[in-house]
């Protein structure tokens, strides 16, 4: 049984991501009014606003030094932010409003409305290559040892881009699946065995990484499309979020 156990308040706006850092001291958040912020976890206190977009934000993640932050906004750009001096390091302009982001150690990938993953290089600051899909990304998920990129799009597909090589591994569809919105979010499990994304029509679905199939079908507890998914690092717990009011967290698979 899960009880509330603080709220973190300041955001003036929905929020669209949010992310601990790899310590679990502190609890990321993008907004819709163009700010990302971060609490301390143990006493739930705002310590930064992050301000400097010009439009909605709609992914910030930590730096593997979690001394860093990058954030992707509607507005086309990615910015890069010093969270010692709170300031914006550097903004990139991207050409695409940027759905989601993610990092490795020398690069951040960013998923953008233009159908292209873009691969950054943090040091020289510049886009390596850019992958295009045949719909707009709306989020990406690295596995457990960042090798391997998993990416959902607009066409209803999700496929794992091999990182070494560049090229795409495995894709996933089902003929129910429908990705609902322009940020629906997929995951990996935690082994990367597997990955899992919500529908349009609420169903959760589970792949297997290893043949390309569904695993299970999960459907009779949303109400509307499911717009996040997210698998505990344990591999116990898959929670997923709808459209609606609900939250489901799920055992057992």
């Amino acid at each position: 049984h899960c009880e509330p156990k603080g709220a973190l308040t300041g955001s003036n706006a929905g929020i669209t991501s949010i992310e601990f850092d790899s310590a679990g001291s502190f609890l990321l958040a993008a907004s819709n009014d163009f700010a990302s912020r971060i609490w301390t976890v143990d006493d739930y206190r705002l310590r930064h606003t992050l301000t400097g977009h010009s439009g909605k934000v709609l992914s910030a993640r930590f730096l593997l030094d979690n001394a860093r932050i990058v954030s992707g906004s509607y507005d086309r750009t990615l910015k890069l932010w010093d969270l010692r001096s709170k300031v914006c390091m550097k903004t990139v302009f991207a050409g695409s409003s940027c759905n989601d982001v993610v990092c490795t150690e020398q690069c951040v990938m960013s998923g953008h409305f233009d159908k292209k993953v873009r691969f950054w290089d943090i040091r020289a600051e510049s886009i390596v290559r850019d992958i295009e899909l045949m719909g707009r990304v709306t989020s990406l998920d690295l596995n457990h040892d960042r090798s391997e990129l998993l990416t959902c799009s607009r066409d209803d597909l999700l496929k794992i881009i091999d990182l070494r090589t560049n090229s795409v591994r495995q894709t996933f569809s089902a003929q129910g699946f429908k990705c609902g919105a322009d940020w629906t979010r997929v995951t990996f499990s935690p082994d990367g065995s597997y990955v899992a994304g919500g529908s349009a029509d609420g169903a959760l679905y589970i792949w297997n990484v290893l043949t390309g199939k569904v695993d299970r079908t999960l459907d009779r507890n949303h109400n509307s499309a499911i717009n996040a998914v997210a698998w505990s690092p344990s591999g116990v717990y898959v929670a997923s979020v709808e459209k609606g009011s609900k939250a489901i967290l799920w055992s057992d698979l």
